[in-house]
């Protein structure tokens, strides 16, 4: 069954592909594309007419169905070849396409402008799903070594062993390597756009170039820089996201998106080719309600985050403490994240602190927690509380010792998702006791200037 483009994008009808509007809008270097600034993407977002609810409701109605009656019989032969479909405003059961998922679906694409979207059960079945669409046995992908832990396991251990699809993990920093690492059955590039936990900055335009030229699609997960970046706009083919985190915001929910072409979402949709239609990772109607609620104020949350992750990581460095943030002028790639953020919504709000070692920074943790409350020892991200892991013994933990020494992650090394509730220099105080009472800093370090 296929959507047509006009429908799965935000009420407008798209001309391009995504491929093609990077190789045209982004003006070409000797190295990649020049990067080039565009509109606010809450613009975007704001063009995104979803319509009024049941009986008038300003919000758009839950549709609860599993499944939805024909009115004609012939009608569901042409449901069933494609000829019809919701650009018709007609839906056939809830595991291939329901409202209120689709409503979702569509300021996804808004927020990430891309043709289509469609939204998943979790961050990683969207994941998934995409590289088996992509992908078939025998296939290979070319992906960063700097990966969340999940997908890492997922590209090196998973799809060889069930699929036959094998991942060559490089430096997406070394662009050689990246050309080196192709080989003859390489369909993807795949790299997060900040990267879990250690916060590297991909070269968007520099990767989706060089993906195109060897007949890659790029495909991006963007989870840490919702609204920060837009890496479709930069060239991506393909944006993922875990819904769970900042876009979710409240940790409640379990969710994903796939971002993309309108023939890809189609193709992953295909009644019997999908991967998304015939593995069912399906959004429940009830969670794409809740997530849709939460969009219009994902710019604010983004702004306080960003605004106080800042603020700290330029006082913990100001203490001596090996504080990682690419908002600071010391970041490896804090020239690049500059040039490729959209204006307006600063560096994130995940920042790593570095102790080297496992027992100082869980000791750390302890007392954040425990002691000065404030935040909460805890995986994921986007919370309105700051939340705290130890990477290299949690999500990253399935890494070797190797794979752990080249992505950057120390033993000590304490991935921070910055929350916004109660005041800054409250919760700042609260982090600077801890680090005065574990004696991480000493009391003569701390001016009036930090304090």
């Amino acid at each position: 069954m296929s959507i047509s483009n006009g429908e799965l994008k935000h009420g407008v009808s798209c001309k391009r592909g995504l491929r093609e509007r990077a190789d045209t809008d982004l003006d070409m270097g000797h190295t990649g594309p020049a990067i080039k600034k565009f509109p606010d993407p809450v613009q975007t977002l704001a063009n995104v007419h979803q319509g009024l609810g049941q009986h008038g409701g300003v919000n758009v109605a839950i549709e609860a169905s599993s499944t939805f009656a024909i009115v004609e019989p012939q009608t569901l032969n042409k449901l069933f070849s494609g000829e019809l479909g919701t650009d018709h405003g007609l839906y056939l059961y809830s595991r291939h396409f329901n409202p209120t998922v689709l409503s979702l679906g569509r300021k996804m694409a808004a927020l990430e402008d891309t043709e289509a979207a469609y939204c998943t059960a979790s961050g990683m079945s969207a994941i998934a799903a995409v590289m088996l669409q992509l992908c078939s046995s025998g296939d290979h992908i070319v992906a960063s070594n700097r990966l969340y832990g999940g997908t890492h396991a997922l590209l090196a251990h998973f799809l060889p062993r069930t699929c036959n699809i094998k991942t060559t993990f490089v430096d997406v920093d070394d662009l050689d390597a990246v050309h080196a690492a192709v080989q003859p059955n390489s369909k993807v590039l795949y790299f997060e756009s900040l990267s879990n936990p250690r916060l590297y900055v991909a070269n968007i335009p520099a990767l989706a170039h060089l993906a195109h030229s060897r007949g890659l699609t790029a495909v991006v997960d963007n989870t840490f820089a919702p609204l920060l970046l837009s890496p479709a706009r930069l060239g991506a083919d393909v944006v993922v996201h875990s819904l769970s985190k900042y876009i979710s915001g409240a940790g409640d929910i379990i969710a994903g998106a796939v971002c993309g072409p309108a023939e890809l979402i189609s193709a992953m949709m295909d009644l019997h080719h999908g991967a998304l239609m015939l593995l069912g990772p399906t959004m429940d109607p009830h969670v794409a309600f809740q997530v849709g609620l939460r969009i219009p104020h994902l710019s604010i949350r983004m702004k306080e985050f960003g605004i106080r992750a800042l603020l700290y990581a330029k006082r913990l460095k100001k203490l001596g403490l090996k504080a990682i943030y690419p908002g600071l002028q010391d970041h490896p790639h804090h020239a690049l994240m500059t040039k490729l953020l959209n204006d307006g919504y600063g560096y994130g709000g995940m920042m790593c602190l570095d102790l080297d070692t496992k027992e100082r920074a869980q000791d750390f943790m302890r007392y954040l927690q425990n002691v000065a409350h404030f935040g909460w020892m805890a995986v994921s991200l986007g919370y309105h509380d700051t939340l705290m892991s130890c990477s290299g013994s949690s999500t990253s933990s399935g890494l070797t010792s190797e794979e752990k020494a080249v992505s950057g992650i120390s033993p000590g090394l304490v991935r921070m998702s910055i929350g916004f509730t109660g005041s800054t220099e409250q919760r700042w105080k609260q982090l600077l006791d801890a680090l005065i009472a574990l004696k991480l800093v000493p009391p003569q370090a701390v001016d009036s200037s930090v304090r």
